[in-house]
C-alpha cells in the first residue's frame, strides 16, 4: 500500500489535540510525514515539542519549520505555548530554520505534485501565506485537511466561533477561498463528541510515544478535566474514510462583523468546493487511534 505524504501544520503546545494528533501520525506506518511547520505565538517552543515528540519515535529525520508568530491583521490571542513548560523531561532539536516555514511548505508541494496532503490543525496564517505567496500550489496539492469551522446547529450570522477560524479569521478566508482539489473540514461540531476525562487519559497513555503527551496533559489538566480529541480525528480520517460521513457544499467565513469575524457560515450544494464532516463514528475512531498509538 502506498504511503500517504502529509505535511502537519500545528499550533501543537495550546490545546493538548494538537500532541495526541502528531503522535498518530508518527505512529502510523501508513504516514509518510514529510515534515512539520508551527504557527501562532511562540512558534520556536512549539516547533521543540515537535521536534521532541519526534526524537521519542526515532523519527529526528523529520523537517520542522517554525512559522509566522502572528495573525495577519488582527491582535494575537494565542501568544504563549503553554505545555512548552513540560519540555525539561523531554529535549530536542534547540535550533530551527527561522523564516522559511512557507518557502519549505511551497518546495516541498512542488516536488511532489498532486501527492501530498496538507493537514493544518492550526490557525490558518502559515497556509494563507503560501497560498498567497504562490497562487498555484492550492492546485497542486492532493488534498487541504482542515481542523477548523462549526458547521451545523447554528442560526445563520451567529456564533459560537470555531477558535482556529476565529484566530485568524482573514487567513481562514484566503483558506477557503482557494481551489484546492479536494477540500475538507472537520469542525467543531463533530470533534466535540470524541472526549476522554483526565483519569482516563493517565490509565491509556502508557506507550512510549504518548509519555510525552501525557506529561503535556498535565499542563492542560491544570485548567481542564478532560481532553476531546479534535484534531486527531483530522487526522485519522485520512487513513479511515468511514470514522465520518461528510457531505459536500461551500463555506464561507465572516469578515463583515468584529464580533463574528472568522464565523464559518455552511450552504449545502451537491457542486460545492468543499467537504464538512456531520456524523462521526466514536467507537470506530478510538479503535483505529488507539490500535496506532501502542
Amino acid at each position: 500500500m502506498k504511503r500517504e505524504k502529509i505535511i502537519l501544520d500545528t499550533d501543537i503546545g495550546s490545546d493538548i489535540d494538537d500532541a495526541v494528533c502528531l503522535a498518530y501520525l508518527l505512529a502510523n506506518p501508513d504516514c509518510d510525514l514529510l515534515g512539520i511547520t508551527t504557527v501562532t505565538g511562540e512558534p520556536e517552543k512549539r516547533a521543540q515539542m515537535a521536534s521532541a515528540m519526534c526524537k521519542i519515535a526515532g523519527r529526528e529525520d523529520i523537517p520542522i519549520y517554525p512559522g509566522s508568530p502572528e495573525p495577519l491583521l488582527i491582535k494575537q490571542q494565542q501568544p504563549l505555548a503553554p505545555q512548552a513548560a513540560a519540555l525539561k523531561k523531554w529535549p530536542g532539536q534547540d535550533h530551527f530554520p527561522r523564516g522559511e516555514a512557507v518557502d519549505f511548505l511551497r518546495r516541498t508541494i512542488r516536488s511532489h505534485p498532486g501527492e501530498i496532503t496538507l493537514l493544518g490543525i492550526g490557525p490558518l496564517t502559515n497556509i494563507a501565506l503560501l497560498f498567497k505567496t504562490d497562487p498555484e500550489i492550492p492546485a497542486l496539492l492532493k488534498a487541504l485537511v482542515l481542523m477548523c469551522g462549526i458547521f451545523s446547529n447554528q442560526a445563520p450570522g451567529h456564533g459560537p466561533l470555531e477558535w482556529n477560524a476565529k484566530l485568524d479569521p482573514h487567513a481562514s478566508a484566503i483558506v477557503y477561498q482557494s481551489a484546492v482539489k479536494l477540500h475538507r473540514s472537520v469542525g467543531l461540531d463533530v470533534t466535540t463528541k470524541l472526549e476522554m476525562h483526565a483519569d482516563e487519559v493517565r490509565k491509556r497513555f502508557t506507550s512510549k510515544l504518548l509519555e510525552p503527551v501525557l506529561d503535556f496533559s498535565e499542563v492542560w489538566f491544570r485548567h481542564q478535566d478532560k481532553i476531546i480529541f479534535h484534531d486527531p480525528l483530522a487526522a485519522v480520517t485520512l487513513f479511515d474514510e468511514h470514522v465520518c460521513e461528510f457531505e459536500r457544499g461551500r463555506v464561507e467565513v465572516d469578515l463583515n462583523s468584529s464580533s463574528l469575524a472568522g464565523y464559518t457560515a455552511w450552504h449545502a450544494d451537491d457542486y460545492g468546493p468543499h467537504e464538512v464532516a456531520f456524523k462521526v463514528n466514536p467507537q470506530r475512531f478510538f479503535e483505529a487511534y488507539f490500535s496506532m498509538v501502542v
